[in-house]
């Protein structure tokens, strides 16, 4: 029973070609399958979106009085873009990154209405969490769906 492939193979059984980087290291490459480039742009998109949350509390009014908001901002900012630099750092991305991605996206969208109870938090909080979140979940969703789609097409 023949099945079908997701891509054709490879002359001669070899692995799937990569684009050498362009600083000349042969440490890494840049991966050239559409999954690899896929879990390289949503590291990218998620490094920046974990940037965005960490600066937003020096562009944006978060909380009226107090530093809490600013606090967890920062903290959840630099988590999400450690997840996103570490997802960097393999071609493939780590599904685990992505799981933790996911529920740090969940945090920050939960974040405000939790701290909403104790402090008064600004409608700017809960506008830039919500979208912060709310792309990181999309982007946890696709890479979680493409490793899924890749592992059955195997």
């Amino acid at each position: 029973m023949a099945t079908p492939l997701a891509r054709r193979p490879e002359p001669g059984g070899a692995s799937p070609p990569v684009i050498p980087a362009a600083s000349g290291t042969a440490d890494y490459a840049v991966p050239a399958s559409l999954r690899g480039i896929g879990a390289q742009a949503a590291g990218v998109l998620g490094l920046l979106t974990g940037l965005w949350v960490a600066l937003s509390p020096w562009f944006i009014t978060l909380q009226y009085g107090g530093s809490n908001a600013t606090s967890v901002d920062l903290v959840s900012g630099l988590a999400v873009a450690m997840v996103g630099a570490f997802a960097l750092a393999s071609p493939r991305g780590f599904s685990g990154l992505q799981l933790g991605s996911l529920l740090l996206g969940i945090w920050l969208i939960i974040s405000p209405p939790i701290l909403d109870h104790k402090y008064h938090i600004a409608h700017a909080m809960y506008w830039s969490n919500s979208f912060s979140g709310g792309v990181l979940i999309a982007l946890a969703a696709a890479s979680l769906g493409l490793a899924a789609l890749a592992r059955t097409a195997r």
